[in-house]
């Protein structure tokens, strides 16, 4: 028997046993983890992973990883108005991330899930010098959330995974062609629910 047989159907078995009883598991280990847990994005498969605290110690260096693996941080921060017209993209919901290469990447949420634009790196970086906590965010992991819908006016920095948080309540309470009566309360408490935090 191989030591990495073992050790897989040790991990398999783990998972089979945290499935069985509904919990959810840190993608790496198959630990179960609590309902407040870190995050990795993985930036070969453009996703998050739910990963617990021991694991995500691994990746707290930005080294770590071979750069695949980047933590997701916990920061979020509420700004003033930001004018993201110069960006061209043409919804009032929308969240923009900048990469590690330069890029950036926008994306909307809709019933079918995240409508997805890149946004001209030059406009970014004009709008980016207009704000230096623009500028000082993280690639990759850190998101401008963008909310005008309604009469809102939120902007916000956020970790990533608040926004495919976001994408997957529009998903699962959106009815009909407009959105029905229950997906834009749930939109506005999610808002209200935003808390700052270093």
């Amino acid at each position: 028997m191989s030591v990495d047989g073992a050790l897989a159907r040790v991990i398999r078995s783990a998972a089979d046993r945290a499935a069985a009883a509904g919990a959810e598991t840190c993608e790496l280990c198959a630990a179960s983890v609590a309902g407040e847990h870190p995050h990795l994005y993985d930036t070969g498969a453009d996703e998050v992973r739910c990963v617990c605290r021991p694991c995500s110690v691994l990746f707290a260096d930005d080294g770590s990883g071979q750069g695949r693996y980047r933590l997701v941080p916990r920061r979020r921060l509420r700004l003033p108005p930001v004018d993201t017209a110069v960006l061209g993209v043409p919804v009032g919901l929308v969240f923009f991330v900048p990469r590690s290469d330069g890029t950036v990447g926008a994306q909307g949420p809709s019933p079918a899930g995240a409508m997805r634009w890149e946004v001209d790196a030059a406009a970014w970086q004009r709008l980016a010098a207009t704000d230096p906590r623009l500028a000082a965010m993280t690639p990759d992991v850190e998101a401008l959330l963008v909310n005008t819908v309604r009469g809102l006016d939120e902007h916000w920095i956020v970790p990533v995974d608040d926004c495919y948080r976001m994408i997957a309540l529009i998903r699962r309470e959106w009815r009909g062609l407009s959105g029905g009566g229950r997906v834009w309360p749930a939109v506005e408490q999610f808002f209200r629910e935003l808390t700052e935090r270093s």
